[in-house]
């Protein structure tokens, strides 16, 4: 231990003696020591200068302040991320170069998800590239069932995300960092932004008239783009970096059991679960034709092979599969989607009730925590494919019944009371009749009667 590095342990540090074999005393410090180094402004702002970018990679203390934090602060989850880039970065550079965009917005992927295909903000936006449902669903084609979600597809997600990043570059004026607002937030706010500080047209000058997660966006791109290439500098050493297994695609036409095509190809489930993290519950479904399964390259012949005798295998388990995909809370399997509008008087339950759902499933299809709604707010209600067909049958027979009690009733100038009859309802039924003539003509006190009772709707009957 040099005295600079002796100079630096606290008192606090735990200090614990034990004897060698001729009783000498040994001091051992019991705490891990890690040297992170400072740099002034000046040497930042170099070196970010040196990095090769189309992006501009300006510098100030917002952008110091997000440097600081991932190099000092996090620095675990700096090491975390940096450990996933060769995982995840030689796919999206393809596609990027693909689309002749900037290969440093592959350093976006970083600060929306922190490399994982999986990972699902609060709001509801999900994968690599944190696409919210109806942008993914109707934009760009991501789409989304019990089975599968294509926003976790890291390919799929990929080629949206540098259609949308595109879009966006041309749509603000060829100004990346106007785009990657927009990305984050919306085109919609950054145009507000605009309008607000009297039409500037840079990010650092619409700053102030943006949101606040916003304003942080561009300045941690800028600073993780920093930090992952200056780890070393700053004493962050990777000790085993990630990376996918080089894959093809084999296509699949039936249903599939992914651990059983696991056990009967010889592939690592886990394996198949990372090249295919669009699956959300480890099945394809039969009504997704031709789907591309991922699977390691070195197995691709062997599989290809052997197919039609793997899902002989791999293709049971169905029944199993559906009962849960109906079943499962929120699920939207063999449903449609009906836009539901909140009505003055309404609550979840009567909602749940009318569209025969639960309330549970209203909860998580809208990302309600408790069971408070407000009129006129929007709501999104998937019911079942024969829905209509049944409330269509229930007023039919209805109608028909109400119909046929009518006859009766014209005929013997009687009605019988039916289940959850009132005397407005049955005042309805028959023209010129009211409740104050019904009272009359049977002699009634109050409003209450009961099934099965006999009442007289007509004079002189």
């Amino acid at each position: 231990m040099n005295l600079q590095q002796a100079d630096s342990i606290e008192e606090s540090d735990t200090i614990e003696i034990q004897m060698d074999s001729v009783s000498d005393s040994l001091i051992v410090l019991n705490h891990e020591y890690e040297f992170i180094p400072e740099f002034n402004n000046e040497i930042i702002q170099e070196r970010l200068s040196s990095i090769e970018n189309e992006i501009p990679l300006t510098y100030n203390s917002i952008v110091n302040s997000f440097i600081n934090y991932f190099t000092v602060t996090d620095r675990d989850y700096t090491r975390k991320v940096a450990k996933l880039q060769t995982k995840y970065f030689p796919m999206i550079e393809k596609y990027l170069a693909q689309y002749d965009l900037p290969e440093e917005l592959k350093y976006l992927a970083i600060v929306e998800s922190g490399l994982n295909p999986k990972a699902e903000s609060p709001a509801g936006a999900v994968g690599l590239w944190q696409f919210m449902p109806l942008t993914g669903r109707l934009d760009y084609g991501l789409h989304e069932n019990w089975y599968m979600d294509e926003k976790m597809d890291m390919e799929k997600s990929t080629d949206a995300a540098c259609r949308y990043l595109s879009f966006l570059y041309k749509y603000f004026y060829n100004d990346w960092q106007l785009a990657l607002a927009a990305y984050n937030t919306g085109p919609g706010n950054v145009r507000k932004a605009i309008r607000r500080s009297g039409y500037k047209k840079s990010f650092w000058e619409i700053y102030p008239y943006l949101y606040r997660e916003t304003r942080s966006y561009v300045p941690q791109f800028i600073a993780i783009m920093y930090s992952m290439n200056y780890l070393e500098e700053h004493n962050l050493f990777i000790d085993e970096y990630e990376y996918l297994p080089e894959y093809s695609t084999v296509t699949i036409n039936e249903f599939l059991n992914l651990s059983l095509f696991a056990e009967h190809s010889g592939i690592c489930l886990e394996t198949l679960n990372e090249l295919n993290p669009e699956l959300k519950h480890g099945a394809i479904s039969d009504h997704h034709a031709s789907y591309q399964l991922r699977i390691p390259s070195d197995q691709k012949e062997f599989v290809d092979s052997h197919l039609d005798e793997i899902m002989k295998f791999a293709s049971q388990g169905k029944e199993h599969f559906e009962r849960l995909a109906r079943n499962e809370l929120g699920s939207t399997y063999g449903r449609q989607k009906l836009a539901y509008k909140v009505k003055p008087g309404d609550v979840l339950g009567k909602i749940a009730q009318t569209y025969n759902v639960r309330i549970g499933d209203i909860q998580q299809w809208n990302n309600i925590r408790g069971t408070t709604i407000r009129v006129g707010q929007n709501l999104n209600i998937w019911i079942e494919d024969g829905f209509y067909d049944n409330v269509n049958m229930q007023l039919k027979a209805a109608s028909q019944n109400n119909l046929n009690s009518q006859r009766v009733a014209l005929k013997s100038g009687q009605y019988r009371v039916q289940y959850g009859d009132t005397l407005w309802d049955i005042s309805r039924k028959f023209e010129g009749l009211s409740v104050e003539k019904l009272k009359k003509m049977n002699n009634l006190e109050g409003n209450g009667i009961k099934p099965g009772q006999i009442l007289k709707i007509k004079e002189n009957s």
